[in-house]
C-alpha cells in the first residue's frame, strides 16, 4: 500500500480499514490469475454509473467462469456503506473484485463454487481539469476473444497493457495508441479513444478486442442528446494522425485530451471540453 494512501476493504461481509490480505499462496487466483474487477469513481460527492460498473463486475465474473455472489443492487449498497467511512468530498476509486479460491476440472480452470468477493476503496485524486496525455504507437496489439478474455475486465490482461505503457514511457510518451491484430486502432493502453475531424466525432467500432467502456458509452449518449453523433467506424493510426482533436475516455480520468501523437502536437479542443462539461453536468444532475 502506498504511503499515505487511505484504503478500506470489504471482505468476509465486513469493512475494515487497510489493505486486507485476501489471497493465500495456494489460492487458484494467486497462481493462475482467475481474478476480475471493475472500477467506479466517487468524486466531488457523486458516484456516476456506479451500478453499471457493479453490473459489469458480475458480467466479467461470468466470462471468467466464476459464479457471481453479489447482486448489482447489493454491491452498490456495499459501496455506499464503505464510502461513508471516507470524507464526503474524497476522490475514491471503487473496485469490486471476484476470484476463484480452488481449482476446478483439470486444475487450470477455477472452481466456480469457490468464488470469493471483495471490494476495495482507495483515495485516488482526480486529474486536474487541464490534464492531458501524449501518445505514441506500440509494437504490441490487442488480442481477440479467441486469444484472451477480452470480454471481461480481467486482471490477467493488464500485464500486456503494462508492456505497452513501458514501451511508451521509454520513448518519452505517457500512453500508447493500440491497434487490433489486423492494424486498426482499438483504444489506448488504458482507455477508449475518440477523434474529431472536420467537426465530426469518430471512435473505433467495438470489434471484440476491447471493452466498450462505460464512460465511452455515457459520453456518446450525452453527445447524442446534444445532436452530436459519434460515428463508430474502422479507423487507422493515419486517421488519428490527421485528426483535428483526439481525446481519451475512461473511468479514472473521465475525459483526457491528447496533446501529442508521435511527433505531431495538438491542442486540447472544444469537443473534449464540451464532453467534460456534459459529463460533469450529467453527474451532478444524477445526484439531485
Amino acid at each position: 500500500m502506498a504511503v499515505g494512501k487511505t484504503v478500506w476493504t470489504y471482505f468476509n461481509n465486513k469493512w475494515e480499514r487497510g489493505n486486507t490480505p485476501i489471497l493465500g499462496a495456494a489460492d487458484h487466483a494467486t497462481w493462475l490469475g482467475t481474478l476480475v474487477f471493475d472500477g467506479a469513481r466517487k468524486f466531488e460527492g457523486v458516484a456516476p454509473d456506479l451500478a453499471a460498473h457493479c453490473e459489469r463486475a458480475n458480467q466479467s465474473a461470468l466470462a471468467m467462469g466464476l459464479k457471481p455472489t453479489i447482486s448489482t443492487e447489493a454491491m452498490v449498497a456495499i459501496a455506499m456503506e464503505g464510502l461513508s467511512n471516507l470524507p464526503a468530498d474524497a476522490a475514491v476509486y471503487i473496485r469490486p473484485m471476484y476470484w476463484s479460491r480452488d481449482s476446478g476440472p483439470m486444475v487450470v480452470a477455477g472452481d466456480p463454487d469457490s468464488t470469493e468477493f471483495c471490494m476495495c476503496l482507495e483515495d485516488v485524486p482526480m486529474p486536474t481539469p487541464d490534464a492531458s496525455m501524449t501518445l505514441t504507437t506500440t509494437s504490441y496489439c490487442r488480442p481477440t476473444l479467441a486469444m484472451a478474455l477480452v470480454n471481461a475486465k480481467a486482471a490477467c490482461l493488464y500485464p500486456h497493457n503494462a508492456r505497452m505503457l513501458r514501451e511508451a514511457s521509454d520513448k518519452g510518451f505517457k500512453n500508447a495508441i493500440v491497434c487490433d491484430s489486423i492494424g486498426n486502432v482499438a483504444e489506448t493502453a488504458t482507455s477508449n479513444i475518440m477523434m474529431v475531424k472536420d467537426g465530426e466525432i469518430f471512435t473505433p467500432v467495438p470489434n471484440g478486442t476491447f471493452l466498450n467502456g462505460i464512460t465511452r458509452k455515457r459520453i456518446s449518449s450525452l453527445l447524442s442528446k446534444e445532436g452530436r453523433a459519434v460515428h463508430e467506424t474502422t479507423l487507422s493510426v493515419e486517421d488519428f494522425g490527421s485528426a483535428d482533436e483526439i481525446f481519451a475516455t475512461g473511468n479514472i480520468s473521465k475525459i483526457t485530451p491528447v496533446t501529442q501523437l508521435e511527433d505531431r502536437k495538438l491542442q486540447p479542443g472544444p469537443v473534449a471540453k464540451m464532453c467534460r462539461e456534459l459529463y460533469w453536468d450529467w453527474a451532478f444532475s444524477e445526484k439531485s
